[in-house]
C-alpha cells in the first residue's frame, strides 16, 4: 500500500509536471505549461478546461510535426503550395479542379493523374503542391524524377536489389514521377519503369508530369505496346490535366525586360 499523498509545494509540483512531460514525451505540454497555466487563473478555466487546453495543443504540434516529417520523407525538391499557384497566368486550369483534387480523394482511391504541358506551365508546381497537400493529409508521399528513379532501378537490378526498391516505392500511397518524356529510356529501363506502375496499379496512385502529349510518349518508351501499356496503367480512372502550351515563366521574364528597357 502506497503512503498517504502529501500536498506538494507549487516548485515541487512543476518540478514534477515537467519531469513527467519528458519522461511521457510531452514536449509541447512541457513548454506551453507555465503560460496555459496563467491564462487559466486570469480567465477561471475549470480544471477540465485548463487539461483540454493542454492535451489540444499537444496533439496539434504532434500532427503538425507529423506532416512536416511526411513532407521532408517525400523528398519535393522545392517546396510548391497550391495556394501560391497563379491560376490567372495559365487559363487551361482551373481552381475547381485542383480544389477537388487537394481533397485527395483520388489518393485514397489509388487513382492516377497525369499533368501534361510544355515547359514553365505549372506542372510541377501543382505535382508538388498536390503531392504536399496529400502528405499533409497522412498520405505517405514520394517524389522522384523519372530519369533518376530508372537509374536507381538499373542500378537496383545489377546489384540484385530490384524486387525489394520496386517493392519500397510500391509502398508509398502516392509516387510523384516529374519530367517524365524528357529523355529517351531504352527497354531495359522502360521494362523496370513499367514494373514500378504495374506494382501500384489500383492500389497506389501515381501522378506525372511530362512535357509531352501522350501521342510523343513512342520517343520516351521505343517499344510501342510498352508505350501503350504504360499510357494503359497511368489514364485508367485517372485525371488528366493538360497546362498547355505557353510559358508563364517566359512571359513574366519578357514582361520584367519590358519593364527594365522603359
Amino acid at each position: 500500500m502506497t503512503g498517504p499523498h502529501h500536498a506538494l509545494t507549487e516548485p515541487a509540483s512543476d518540478a514534477a509536471i515537467d519531469t513527467a512531460c519528458r519522461v511521457l514525451r510531452l514536449p509541447t505540454m512541457r513548454a506551453q505549461f507555465a503560460d496555459t497555466v496563467a491564462r487559466a487563473e486570469r480567465e477561471h478555466l475549470s480544471y477540465r478546461g485548463f487539461l483540454a487546453e493542454l492535451l489540444m495543443a499537444e496533439c496539434e504540434d504532434r500532427d503538425r510535426r507529423r506532416s512536416e516529417r511526411r513532407i521532408r520523407a517525400a523528398g519535393f525538391p522545392r517546396q510548391k503550395w497550391l495556394s501560391d499557384f497563379d491560376y490567372t497566368a495559365n487559363a487551361s486550369v482551373t481552381p475547381a479542379l485542383i480544389n477537388n483534387l487537394a481533397t485527395c480523394e483520388w489518393v485514397k482511391k489509388g487513382e492516377p493523374l497525369c499533368l501534361i504541358g510544355d515547359s514553365g506551365t505549372g506542372k510541377s508546381h501543382l505535382l508538388i503542391g498536390l503531392g504536399a497537400a496529400a502528405a499533409m493529409g497522412g498520405f505517405r508521399v514520394r517524389y522522384v524524377l523519372a530519369a533518376k528513379l530508372v537509374n536507381e532501378l538499373v542500378e537496383a537490378a545489377d546489384d540484385k536489389q530490384l524486387t525489394k526498391t520496386i517493392a519500397r516505392y510500391g509502398r508509398v500511397d502516392l509516387l510523384c514521377i516529374d519530367e517524365l518524356g524528357y529523355l529517351e529510356l531504352d527497354r531495359r529501363g522502360a521494362e523496370m519503369l513499367f514494373q514500378v506502375l504495374t506494382e501500384r496499379e489500383e492500389k497506389n496512385s501515381v501522378a506525372i508530369a511530362s512535357n509531352e502529349s501522350f501521342g510523343g510518349w513512342t520517343k520516351t518508351f521505343t517499344d510501342p505496346r510498352l508505350c501503350a501499356a504504360i499510357v494503359d496503367r497511368l489514364t485508367f480512372n485517372g485525371t488528366i490535366i493538360e497546362t498547355g502550351t505557353e510559358s508563364y515563366r517566359l512571359a513574366r521574364t519578357k514582361a520584367r525586360q519590358q519593364g527594365s528597357d522603359k
